[in-house]
């Protein structure tokens, strides 16, 4: 069994983001001691973002010499999400939703028509139903539906609705309110590394 592990905080090691997904891919592989897994960090080797020219190629255009080794990259990173029966996501709320670099991980390696998600008669069809997919959310206040701040929710929503299109229910770890004080940053932590330890096995 394959996981592949995403980071996506610009943080380092004061990501609270990071410190769950670890967690959660520790509680797996403790679970399953013969999990493979597959670690990529999308701040520290990003991927470009999507571009007229990758749209292009992906329609039949001729690859411009200069764009190949970023096509490479791009489908390597396709192919480490197809080769992954579980796949575990760090990801902070940055200005309301994703970082950047998250965003180009996803319309690069995870939207990708043909590949994650089919066009038909009905309409789109996801191709990804199979996987596993658990996202750790770090965000600095409450977005919750029950608050002020809900309208401002688009990270679980966002990453709810592109899993959903290519066929999978994610699963979501929250730690909310971390910058609100360290008690509240404390305790949201505690929080969500005790949920990773209740994880299901893999």
């Amino acid at each position: 069994m394959k996981l592949l592990h995403i980071d996506s905080s610009v943080l380092g090691p004061h990501s609270v983001s990071r410190q769950v997904s670890a967690a959660i891919v520790d509680r797996l592989r403790q679970a399953t001691p013969s999990l493979e897994v597959t670690y990529r960090d999308v701040t520290q080797a990003p991927l470009a973002h999507l571009s007229g020219s990758h749209l292009a190629v992906a329609q039949g255009a001729s690859a411009p010499a200069e764009l190949g080794p970023d096509l490479a990259a791009g489908a390597a990173a396709l192919e480490e999400f197809l080769a992954a029966d579980i796949v575990v996501i760090g990801a902070p709320m940055y200005n309301f939703t994703i970082p950047s670099q998250l965003k180009a991980w996803i319309d690069r390696a995870v939207l990708v028509a043909g590949k994650t998600f089919s066009y038909g008669a009905n309409g789109p069809q996801g191709l990804a139903g199979g996987k596993r997919v658990i996202v750790a959310i770090s965000r600095g206040g409450y977005y919750g539906a029950d608050t002020p701040m809900a309208a401002l929710e688009h990270l679980e929503t966002y990453l709810r609705g592109v899993f959903g299109f290519i066929g999978i229910n994610p699963e979501f770890i929250v730690a909310d309110g971390i910058q609100v004080g360290p008690e509240h940053r404390e305790k949201a932590l505690a929080g969500a590394l005790q949920a990773a330890t209740g994880l299901r096995a893999a």
